[in-house]
């Protein structure tokens, strides 16, 4: 089990002044059989005339921010505390062939868990023809009659072989296709390639936003900010084993070490902060996190609301 607190401060300079702001946020961890969210916080300067508060389609949490007054910048910080549960995953070789799970997913009393998260959306597109690139990438880790997850895990391991990670060669728009050109990207890049992959297969995938707690180098003091935002993926294996978080990025199946803020079938589902604005032409962003344990974690300044 893990006692965790989340900050995450994002902070936006806007070259002219905004007149009027609306901000959607996915910032507030989701509640889960596995997370309890014991308390959350939400400040931002400048503060809102209205904040709204409720859920996506896709049952997260949000929150609308509105600002009606000018203003040259936002920060917007959250601080969580919040309890992960560790989950045990089922056993690899025990789980059903690949190929029933993509015959599942197409049935009526499976339509409405899986139906949104088996097609190809704008970030991850899943066509199943062969010239494809995610699928023809995918596909030699789930031979015929293969346990979903050991196909699952295999495709992971490889992705952790033949990429790696660089946060300066990829953009949030940047496609699948383009990633497997560099082989290198961010989170954000390697989900989205392996939900095209799996979704090209007719099995359900997810793209899931959250954080990751990192740790310093032996002997070093960890930074603050230095955490990071984080994105991996969840996969389903059928009605009774239901869905596994897996991080191709770290190669491994997620446990108590990450916090789940929400999931959608790609990264516009749940992006931290988007918004529509009347001015403020070109702008700097600057985002930190950090990731505590409790006893260890500094209050975050400032007025609360939420």
């Amino acid at each position: 089990m893990s006692l965790l607190r989340v900050e995450h401060v994002t902070e936006y300079t806007y070259a002219n002044r905004v007149e009027l702001a609306g901000h959607l946020l996915h910032l507030r961890p989701r509640s889960l059989p596995w997370q309890d969210v014991r308390r959350f916080q939400l400040r931002a300067d400048p503060e809102p005339d209205r904040v709204q508060w409720g859920t996506d389609h896709f049952g997260n949490p949000v929150a609308w921010l509105f600002l009606d007054r000018a203003h040259d910048s936002l920060r917007v910080s959250t601080e969580a505390l919040v309890r992960v549960e560790p989950r045990e995953p089922p056993v690899a070789q025990h789980t059903p062939a690949w190929e029933m799970i993509a015959r599942m997913a197409r049935q009526p009393a499976s339509i409405r868990q899986v139906a949104e998260f088996s097609f190809g959306s704008e970030r991850a597109p899943a066509t199943t023809r062969p010239d494809n690139p995610a699928r023809a990438y995918t596909l030699p880790s789930f031979p015929p009659d293969r346990p979903v997850l050991e196909g699952l895990v295999d495709l992971m391991q490889r992705m952790g072989r033949d990429f790696r990670f660089d946060a300066n060669v990829t953009t949030v728009s940047t496609p699948v296709e383009r990633v497997l050109e560099l082989r290198a990207g961010v989170c954000q890049d390697f989900a989205h390639l392996m939900i095209a992959g799996l979704r090209a297969l007719g099995l359900p995938a997810r793209y899931v936003s959250g954080y990751l707690r990192t740790l310093p180098p032996p002997g070093r003091a960890k930074l603050r900010g230095a955490d990071a935002s984080h994105a991996w993926v969840s996969a389903w294996l059928g009605p009774e084993l239901g869905w596994i978080d897996l991080d191709p990025t770290n190669n491994v199946i997620v446990s108590d070490g990450h916090v789940w803020l929400g999931w959608g079938r790609d990264f516009a589902d749940v992006s931290p902060i988007q918004g529509i604005l009347l001015g403020g032409g070109r702008h700097t962003l600057h985002v930190a996190v950090d990731i505590e344990p409790e006893n260890e974690a500094v209050p975050v300044q400032g007025t609360a609301f939420g």
